[in-house]
């Protein structure tokens, strides 16, 4: 008996693109956490994630406030100010890494507890 495997909604796939676009970029993730953290402007951003550059740093930017992560206002001054906040959707998903990241060093620990020394 043959299994019929089935596709997953056009709706279901764009969510999965969107998951993949963000949780797979390297940088995704540093920049959410930063922006959870308190840090809102992007040179502020670029200073404090190590590596960035200012390209990458604006794709995701623009990437995360369209995925409605990030929400972006722009000041009417001089020079213009631009700042960034976590949405609701964007503070659930950072809650989750966090959780994946306790997860993982909950793991860790319990790995180094269980070994015996030599």
């Amino acid at each position: 008996m043959q299994k019929t495997i089935k596709k997953p909604s056009p709706r279901l796939r764009s969510t999965y693109k969107k998951l993949e676009d963000v949780v797979g970029c390297k940088w995704s993730v540093s920049v959410l956490q930063a922006i959870g953290a308190g840090i809102a402007r992007p040179g502020a951003l670029e200073r404090h994630i190590d590596g960035i550059s200012t390209k990458v740093l604006s794709e995701r930017l623009r990437k995360l406030t369209q995925y409605e992560l990030l929400s972006k206002q722009v000041f009417a001054e001089s020079p213009p100010r631009t700042e960034y906040r976590l949405t609701e959707k964007g503070r659930k998903l950072v809650d989750i890494i966090d959780q994946i990241r306790n997860l993982d060093a909950h793991s860790e620990a319990a790995e180094r507890n269980a070994t015996p020394d030599r």
